[in-house]
């Protein structure tokens, strides 16, 4: 699924900078993620500290398995949760479901959204699966404040289109979440400014007006083919439609 070549390390590391450098998960020293995802190269260290991404790591374990390896950093795993791609679907939704009640149990209220919509682990172990049924901020839609919204819009991988480059950030074109009150869609279309690079270190070399990429938090990840955006954007509009079904009971 991924554009530009790099180990499952590197992969993970590209994704996973953008939240460990605001302080939002994994453990302290966010330098060498964009160091490792910036060089596509293997990382031994950065291995060693995945399973301290406890949001990150079950999933990873779990497509894993599936797969029949014990590799839960190679490529295919990691693009995967990530990204999308056909492997999610050879994932027993029991099994998405064990695990996530075995590893997520404290998270507020994750018991009850598996419980009353069964169909939410359908969607496959992603990391929009985990934005949207396990992370609490799901649960605080309807609270009264844009802060869940944008939170939820943040943390999904979203894909764009860039406008523009300029110095270390660019400027793309995305679509937003928007909430109404009653359900999450993605709506209509933005201009965000993002960042790509930082001294000598990006995840996408020589970007361009014209590219496609993916993008989380306020970072470009990777520079994405057609079919990737087609898959990413299918992954998270199924979620959304298997969360929204959970927020009409809820509401």
């Amino acid at each position: 699924m991924v554009a530009t070549p790099g180990s499952g390390e590197a992969i993970f590391a590209r994704y996973a900078f953008p939240p460990n450098e605001l302080g939002h998960c994994g453990p302290p020293g966010s330098e060498r993620l964009l160091v490792s995802g910036a060089s596509g190269l293997g990382d031994p260290e950065v291995r060693a500290r995945v399973p301290q991404f406890d949001g990150a790591w079950p999933y990873l374990r779990l497509l894993a398995a599936t797969c029949g390896g014990s590799d839960a950093l190679g490529a295919e795993v990691v693009s995967a949760y990530w990204l999308g791609g056909g492997l999610l679907d050879r994932v027993d939704p029991a099994a998405l479901t064990a695990m996530v009640d075995a590893a997520f149990h404290a998270q507020p209220g994750v018991r009850d959204r598996l419980a009353q919509v069964p169909e939410l682990a359908a969607a496959g172990p992603s990391h929009v699966f985990h934005v949207f049924v396990v992370y609490p901020w799901v649960g605080l839609l309807g609270s009264g404040s844009d802060v869940p919204r944008a939170v939820l819009d943040s943390c999904r991988v979203r894909w764009g289109t860039v406008k523009s480059v300029d110095g270390e950030t660019a400027r793309v074109r995305s679509r937003q979440l928007e909430w109404d009150g009653l359900s999450l869609r993605i709506g209509a279309e933005r201009i965000e400014t993002c960042r790509w690079t930082r001294g000598r270190h990006a995840f996408v070399s020589e970007l361009r007006p014209g590219d496609q990429v993916s993008l989380h938090w306020d970072w470009i990840c990777d520079r994405l083919a057609d079919a990737a955006v087609d898959e990413l954007a299918d992954r998270t509009r199924r979620q959304l439609a298997a969360t929204n079904t959970w927020l009409a009971r809820r509401l």
